[in-house]
């Protein structure tokens, strides 16, 4: 698509729009999830395979054996991004507004002073100070930005280049005993935003970014491939005059039309914005804001306020790898610390953490349920008491769902709920699966833990008691009610 008459662009020095900033917390998440993991050093295995989320490379090499499959989650590597979301313009000159962000790796190499006056690569350098400097790939922050009009020539759409230049800095080290030597690549793309008008009040936007860089040859190795890749790659979509509808949780009116949207190694999800939520009559809220990512996410995702920084995994809690932090021998800190900026800031937010900001990670209670009274004399204690789970069995209970007793061995069909369900669990509605377990939980909910008929490891799934988990209300019997036996029903009186 050419270039539209109501575009413009603008590059990272443009001031940012207030909601963007309001989701830049989960948005900085996403940026730098895997960046660095505990325990922050360069010898640790985990990080000497990164950058897994959203990498964006040339066509040619990331297809020299075959074409890329598309998904919705952004862990697999790929040329491009396609993000599909549905719109409600507000006023006749609404627009849309989209931040492209993505890491541009950076290979910091440390180098000696050689014999013949010139500098050679080494992997690590100590100065006279004692301080360790360490090669390592660092990444640099980067954003474009793009801006659509939604009047009758969106259809046309509007093509942005993107991307970020090429460069080297040399930084010398103290005493002449050598240099760090930081080298980036340039990076070439383009984001194409077009917007379909499905009804006067409803918009079908599409955003696609592609890596449009010179391929590297075609068996170069991944880590030396990274080097010229849109890395992280994700972005947020908001606007003037607009107002974004969930694709996961959609209003009935227009489920079909959230279902036509077609994402590929992204997904948009609402993000949560101080005064940005509304609610359209009895239809799910709506928001200012969209985030659409490579790591699945649900609408509204949040930084829990007691993280007091982020920790590059934020499928850890952040009270386990603060100990886990704390405990680094003064040894492994040193390492960390020269292995990267990034590090060296976790590091010193750790060792400089006030006892009440610890404390606080111990975690928190969101919301409360009234509590039960205590067991008249005779029934069940509460779980908490002696015997709470005495004649509980998981493998063994049953719980009535249709008329049908569920329990481990039983047939189901999976049917996530419409509003409140996880997201990754609304990718699996409609697969069948066998039920394993009936658990009763501590508020007196009941949940079925279950196999996937169709996944070629729920054997080992189930010899190790990894399951995926369902309300009863969200599962649908494969088998029919079972009729009463004659012995099952009552005795006619004489």
């Amino acid at each position: 698509m050419a270039d539209g008459p109501a575009a413009s662009t603008a590059m990272a020095d443009v001031s940012p729009h207030a909601d963007f900033e309001q989701v830049g917390a989960v948005a900085d998440a996403v940026l730098y999830e895997g960046y660095l993991l505990y325990p922050y050093r360069r010898s640790s295995v985990k990080n000497r395979v990164r950058w897994q989320f959203g990498v964006l490379f040339p066509r040619d090499w990331v297809e020299a054996d075959g074409p890329v499959t598309p998904t919705v989650s952004g862990s697999a590597d790929s040329w491009y991004q396609r993000t599909e979301c549905l719109v409600r313009p507000r006023r006749p000159d609404a627009t849309v507004r989209v931040r492209l962000r993505y890491l541009q790796m950076q290979r910091k190499q440390v180098q000696e002073p050689g014999p013949d006056g010139g500098h050679r690569d080494v992997p690590s350098l100590r100065t006279a100070d004692g301080t360790v400097h360490l090669t390592f790939d660092e990444a640099v922050p980067r954003e474009a930005e793009i801006t659509l009009r939604l009047d009758e020539r969106a259809h046309q759409g509007t093509t942005v280049p993107v991307g970020a230049p090429g460069g080297t800095d040399v930084e010398p080290l103290p005493g002449a005993a050598g240099r760090v030597v930081r080298v980036r690549e340039e990076l070439r793309g383009s984001v194409t935003v077009a917007a379909e008008r499905l009804a006067p009040d409803l918009v079908r936007l599409q955003v696609r970014t592609i890596h449009t860089g010179l391929a590297p040859a075609p068996r170069t190795a991944r880590d030396e491939a990274l080097r010229g890749a849109f890395i992280a790659t994700h972005m947020l979509i908001g606007g003037d005059g607009v107002e974004f509808v969930s694709l996961i949780d959609p209003p009935a009116a227009l489920h079909d039309e959230a279902r036509a949207c077609r994402n590929e190694f992204t997904f948009p999800v609402l993000g949560r914005v101080l005064g940005g939520v509304s609610s359209l009559g009895d239809d799910p809220p709506t928001a200012r804001v969209v985030l659409s990512a490579p790591i699945i996410l649900p609408d509204h995702p949040q930084v829990a306020p007691e993280s007091p920084g982020d920790l590059h995994d934020a499928a850890e809690i952040d009270e386990i790898l603060t100990l886990r932090t704390m405990l680094l021998t003064d040894e492994e800190k040193r390492e960390a610390r020269a292995t990267d900026p990034r590090a060296a800031a976790i590091l010193d937010r750790v060792d400089t953490m006030p006892p009440e900001v610890f404390a606080r990670l111990h975690g928190a209670v969101r919301s409360l349920t009234p509590s039960r009274p205590a067991a008249p004399s005779g029934e069940r204690p509460a779980w908490w008491q002696e015997g709470g789970d005495d004649g509980l069995s998981p493998a063994s209970d049953t719980v009535l769902v249709d008329g049908v007793p569920l329990g481990g061995g039983s047939r189901v069909r999976l049917r996530p709920r419409r509003r409140g369900a996880d997201a990754q669990d609304m990718f699996l509605a409609g697969r069948t699966a066998e039920v394993a377990a009936v658990l009763h939980d501590v508020d007196g909910s009941v949940h079925l833990a279950v196999t996937l008929d169709d996944d070629p490891a729920s054997e080992l799934h189930t010899w190790y008691g990894r399951f995926h988990y369902f309300r009863p209300d969200e599962l649908e019997p494969l088998e029919p009610a079972r009729e009463p036996a004659p012995s099952d029903t009552p005795a006619a009186e004489a």
